[in-house]
């Protein structure tokens, strides 16, 4: 890049040599044509800088846009259609800005507005000002486009079964759009190859022009009409467009060598002369004040431009007086040179930018290469390794281009490991499938068995079995999500129909429960007359202990009972001023003591929907840290980074929370499970 830039730079020794070679030719007329050529004489050759094609070559074909179809895998969009380079010396780019659509111009517009809109822009206006107002239609339809599959993605995954993978579906505005950027492609070359032809042709005629010049010295015409007729020669090569560049030196040397002919052969008078290079000097010293205001332009790119177009100027302003010359062309070539030194200097910086975001993005394949390489055995690690894998496709987003030679390549390295990663973990899921329909018929010949139990009088044969088939249950695996709630509901209700059976058998546990109550009534009035400030927690916790080891009490006064206890340990804990926290725990453990069952589908349901909570926090806080890393590395940043803390540290406690209650319900049936065959076991005897 560095090489092209220098080419492009204006060749200031070349004009120099031309100026002096020109200055030679005048000082050997003699008579009044020396007198005029003191005053006249050209002061500039034409090849003074690269053409604007050039120059928009290399600032805007240099960076070209990254090939991506937005994200890989999982977070994938559709392609977009690659931004069109700038065309090479396009007549009609001077006025594209004018006629380029603004970001206002597209805001609140649809894709099928946007679309029409580029169709319209397409078949009414000359292809060459189209590209900046093609490139704001892009991005425009492509926010839209990413924002509808972002929502089309999270609607099915809400609804999506373990494992199946979105596929997003084909947009039909998307493939008009890009048919559209086909045929605007098509116009374009053929603009280009028409633009070759067309230099040609400006070529002859300003050869024409030179030829026509070359008469003029022997003309036998009056002075008037000779000079008209000069004047009309300067306007028509003025009016006459571009040249092939390999012809512009040669060419503008050629005319104006007879520009000076002219002047030195032809008897023109020297007040009108003079006037014309007082009107010349006022140019150029404009043209002076316009490149040296270029230097603090914003926009490099943009300083570099305009700077063709005050060349072009430059060229066609006449010759000034020899006492200003040299200071007017130095005084313009001095701002030239900071404004080409600036411009290559940013393209620089882009090429470093774009090696170390190479840099960036090798580790990143690196990393996902990596992780699709390991040998994944179970769904919490696969889940596990994906959500790693959206996070690095999270950051390779917002890392810029890499090298154009390099862009497409380090792209498709990371696409094929994410390809890899994919591909492997939807094997694992379809054999995962497989082993859950396998499950599915092991515990469909669990639910008949218990069937056959269900209406059994061999109480302890049957319970043992019942129990032993509620083990084999819980060892089998998953079964698929449609059919999960359906098989245990079936299993549960065989069970509870022998277990409600063998209850009412044994009825005489009323008795039992009617003591139970007694005891539990004894207990509250206890806690009613406790010391609570005196004992602390370690009282209510003994109190609840106490509580708990005492068994059920009859149905009906089942929800008075519970209450009044509640009232009272709400009581107690008020008198400690204790926590929320801490009344949460005690109303949560209250709830699991009215279950009874090790089995109660609200046990598990209960710990399902907690450990659940705990896998979401656990995520929040990995991706909370993970930005706290982020934003550590920039600057004024430390209130961002206390708020996320705050939100990490409350999100911890809250973790804890969860985890203890998740413990509380193992516990809980655990020791419900080990009471009731204790039960059992007294029952039998």
């Amino acid at each position: 890049m560095a090489i092209e830039n220098s080419n492009r730079e204006i060749r200031m020794e070349s004009l120099s040599e031309a100026e002096d070679k020109r200055s030679t030719v005048a000082e050997e007329i003699g008579g009044m044509q020396n007198e005029v050529e003191e005053n006249v004489t050209p002061d500039e050759p034409a090849s003074v800088q690269a053409p604007a094609a050039e120059a928009e070559s290399a600032s805007e074909t240099d960076v070209q846009p990254e090939p991506e179809a937005a994200a890989p895998a999982v977070a994938e969009s559709p392609e977009e259609p690659a931004a069109e380079p700038e065309a090479d010396a396009e007549p009609a780019a001077d006025d594209e800005s004018a006629a380029a659509v603004s970001e206002d111009d597209l805001s609140g517009k649809s894709k099928e507005e946007l679309v029409d809109m580029f169709a319209t822009m397409l078949e009414t206006r000359p292809v060459q000002t189209l590209r900046k107002s093609m490139e704001a239609i892009k991005v425009a339809f492509y926010k839209l486009h990413r924002a509808e599959a972002d929502a089309a993605r999270k609607a099915f995954e809400a609804q999506a079964a373990e494992g199946e993978e979105f596929v997003p579906a084909v947009d039909a505005l998307e493939v008009r759009l890009k048919d559209l950027f086909k045929e605007y492609r098509r116009r374009r070359d053929e603009y280009m190859a028409n633009i070759d032809s067309i230099k040609e042709e400006n070529l002859k005629a300003k050869l024409a022009i030179i030829d026509e010049l070359k008469e003029l010295v022997n003309s036998d015409e009056t002075l008037n009409h000779t000079f008209a007729k000069f004047r009309d020669l300067q306007q028509r090569w003025k009016e006459i467009g571009v040249v092939p560049q390999q012809n512009v030196k040669d060419l503008w040397e050629t005319y104006n060598l007879h520009v000076e002919n002219f002047y030195n052969f032809i008897k023109i008078n020297k007040e009108l002369r003079d006037l014309d290079l007082k009107k010349n000097y006022e140019q150029k010293l404009q043209l002076c004040e316009q490149a040296e205001a270029l230097i603090t332009e914003p926009s490099t790119v943009e300083a570099f431009h305009k700077l063709q177009k005050l060349h072009d100027e430059w060229r066609e302003t006449g010759p000034v007086a020899n006492e200003y010359k040299e200071v007017l062309w130095d005084r313009f070539k001095a701002a030239s040179t900071r404004i080409n030194k600036q411009h290559q200097e940013y393209f620089e910086r882009i090429k470093q930018e774009q090696l170390k975001n190479l840099e960036l993005k090798t580790d990143l394949c690196e990393k996902t290469e990596a992780l699709a390489e390991q040998p994944y055995s179970t769904r919490k690690e696969w889940n596990k390794a994906n959500d790693r894998l959206l996070e690095i496709q999270k950051i390779w987003r917002t890392i810029g281009f890499a090298p154009k030679k390099d862009n497409t390549r380090i792209y498709e390295r990371f696409r094929a490991a994410c390809d890899k990663f994919f591909e492997a973990k939807r094997e694992f899921y379809a054999g995962v499938k497989t082993d859950m329909e396998h499950n599915l018929q092991l515990k469909t010949e669990i639910c008949e068995a218990a069937e056959a139990l269900q209406e059994s009088g061999e109480w302890k044969q049957a319970t043992e079995e019942l129990i032993a088939l509620q083990g084999k249950w819980n060892k089998i695996g998953p079964v698929p999500r449609r059919y999960s709630d359906q098989i245990w509901k079936r299993f549960r209700a065989a069970c509870d129909r022998f277990f409600e059976r063998k209850s009412q058998h044994f009825s005489q546990v009323e008795g039992e429960h009617e003591e139970n109550l007694r005891r539990k009534l004894a207990l509250i009035e206890e806690m009613r007359a406790a010391d609570v400030k005196a004992g602390g927690y370690d009282v209510i916790k003994d109190f609840q202990r106490r509580w708990s080891e005492i068994g059920f009490v009859p149905i009906k006064q089942k929800e008075a009972v519970q209450k009044s206890y509640k009232e009272v340990v709400d009581a107690m804990f008020d008198t400690l001023r204790g926590s929320e926290r801490d009344r949460s725990m005690s109303r949560f453990r209250d709830r699991l003591q009215s279950i009874k069952s090790p089995a109660d589908k609200r046990l598990r349901s209960e710990r399902e929907r907690l450990y659940n909570k705990v896998r979401q926090l656990e995520q929040d806080i990995a991706l909370l840290e993970n930005n706290v890393g982020f934003f550590s590395k920039s600057k004024n940043a430390e209130a961002v980074v206390a708020d996320i803390r705050e939100k990490i540290a409350a999100s911890k406690q809250q973790l804890q929370d969860l985890i203890e209650k998740v413990r509380m319900i193992d516990s809980h049936a655990a020791e419900q499970s080990q009471e009731n065959k204790e039960e059992d076991r007294g029952t039998r005897d």
